[in-house]
């Protein structure tokens, strides 16, 4: 009765845990690493196609996008998740796929230009159609037994739509040993799903910790604050775009956009337009309206029993076609537009940027978390100007940060959820949370409270039915080809395009007054003093 822990491990991506009862071998989640994540993942002991169950937690691509890539390798077992889950799964792998298959042709055109080998993406949707005929839905709450070494259930944990803690009772050699793996803990008092459901008891909990070391902003009401960027906008004649993720963080708007319509919080704009422009989201939603009974709170519900859909109202238009979201900006009148990506890297969101940053009876609103490098951090930052599909874009619109929106629990959260157990598990293994926060929260759990508890580095083997570990690893950080693949994805794109066309700039500025060539080159020179560190 062994645990391994793959991925997610002092880092916040690819969640990936092997388990090993008797002669059944489980994966919990299978996630995709996003990001530059330092350090290198252990290879599973065991082939893929040797698994016979995957537990999957919840929808997101980081616990569960290498689904298809590990079918095409073998894997033909049995998925077991929650409905919603499987009906998110069921949208979001086949998009996954069509991202690489868009990439490695990107790619592909580059490199034959260049003369450079051609690359394979990731995985197909072939692949991905293909892993999810092997997905089995099951009822939140529902203990059932899958063979002689493993029994199950599935609690929500109110962090997306069929996000959920799984249960584990594994059985062996007469040994029965109860592990909680947590999923991603959610935020109290989101829109639309339940708070986190807590559980009692367990001897091991793998438990995430992501926000470990930081507490949310408390006590703000988010609705009042859209209805008021809302108001001011539309008065002045301006769009309100804002750029938001298509699962989970959309229909969060749109419930608050159908509470302020429905009470008259906007006026002077009867049944004022608004657009969700993402093919992902308009699927994502018609995925929320199927699950209503099951995963919505009990606010919501009450909604839905008085025959109200929490997510739709009059003035809703849902844009799937190109040539729709195109027709978006060429209608002159004030409306709302959300579109994806949440943090303007990528998708149509780029395109609404382009035909209203530059327009100061705009705003563009920013519902979560914006990374370091990317376009909506600029823009957070303060940015001036952005450039956008070759075009430089003067940023005049207002520029709106909603505070406090997270899906995921923070310290006090992820706390409240393990002090329900009645009694301290015999061990805590931290997981999905970058250096700061897993080490902080690691301490904060054995030097404050008592508990016996690590956050173990990839490749750490824990023996569950003796209660120690047979092997502890140290970090390995990636090799220099993973690194420069990782680069060439992110943030360092950015960097080496940006040196790129400074060249081009200083390439035009040949012919340039001596005067005006001098103070170009000390500008140059003070910034590479100070980045040359």
């Amino acid at each position: 009765m062994k645990l391994t822990f793959i991925g997610a491990n002092h880092e916040v991506t690819g969640s990936c845990h092997y388990l090993e009862v008797g002669k059944t071998k489980v994966l919990v989640d299978c996630g995709m690493e996003q990001g530059n994540n330092p350090y290198q993942n252990a290879e599973l002991p065991v082939g893929y196609n040797e698994i016979d169950y995957v537990l999957l937690t919840h929808a997101h691509i980081d616990h569960a996008g290498m689904l298809p890539w590990i079918y095409a390798r073998g894997f033909k077992g049995r998925i077991i998740t929650t409905y919603a889950t499987e009906d998110l799964c069921s949208i979001m792998l086949i998009d996954s796929a069509h991202i690489q298959e868009m990439e490695a042709e990107w790619k592909n055109r580059k490199a034959k230009r260049a003369g450079r080998m051609e690359v394979e993406p990731l995985y197909t949707q072939e692949d991905a159609e293909g892993v999810l005929e092997l997905f089995e839905g099951v009822a939140y709450g529902q203990v059932f037994k899958v063979n002689e070494n493993l029994t199950l259930r599935f609690t929500d944990v109110g962090h997306l739509l069929g996000s959920a803690s799984i249960e584990v009772w594994a059985t062996e050699n007469g040994i029965t040993k109860k592990i909680v793996f947590s999923g991603d803990i959610g935020n109290k008092n989101k829109p639309l799903i339940r708070n986190p459901q807590y559980i009692d008891e367990a001897d091991y909990v793998v438990m995430e910790c992501t926000y470990g070391n930081r507490r949310h902003k408390q006590g703000v009401s988010h609705i009042p604050q859209l209805a008021s960027i809302i108001q001011r906008t539309l008065d002045r004649g301006g769009n309100v775009v804002i750029p938001a993720f298509a699962v989970g963080r959309t229909q969060e708007l749109l419930y608050m956009i159908r509470h302020i319509k429905e009470e008259g919080l906007v006026t002077g704009h009867p049944n004022f337009d608004v657009y969700v422009d993402s093919p992902l989201a308009v699927e994502a939603t018609h995925v929320f309206k199927m699950n209503m009974t099951e995963c919505y709170d009990e606010e919501t519900k009450a909604l839905v029993e008085r025959g109200i859909n929490p997510i739709d109202f009059p003035g809703l238009k849902l844009s799937v076609s190109s040539e729709e979201s195109k027709n978006i900006n060429f209608d002159p009148s004030p409306k709302v537009i959300i579109s994806a990506s949440g943090m303007c890297d990528a998708g149509r969101i780029r395109h609404h940027l382009k035909h209203n940053l530059w327009r100061p009876e705009c705003c563009v609103v920013f519902a979560g978390y914006q990374a370091e490098g990317t376009l909506g951090r600029l823009l957070t930052d303060g940015a001036s100007d952005v450039k956008l599909f070759g075009e430089e874009i003067q940023v005049k619109a207002e520029i709106v940060q909603l505070e406090g929106i997270s899906g995921h629990a923070d310290k006090d959260g992820l706390l409240a959820w393990l002090l329900a157990f009645k009694k301290h598990p015999s061990y805590v293994f931290t997981v999905h949370g970058d250096e700061e926060n897993c080490t902080a929260f690691t301490s904060v759990l054995t030097d404050q409270l008592g508990y016996e508890a690590r956050a173990p580095y990839s490749g750490s083997q824990f023996d569950l039915a003796k209660g120690c570990w047979i092997k502890l690893t140290e970090p390995v950080l990636v090799d220099r080809q993973t690194a420069a693949r990782r680069k060439a994805t992110g943030v360092y794109t950015r960097l080496v395009e940006a040196g790129q066309q400074l060249m081009e700039v200083i390439r035009r500025n040949q012919e340039g007054a001596n005067k005006d060539l001098i103070r170009f080159t000390e500008q140059i020179q003070a910034l590479c003093e100070k980045w040359d560190r």
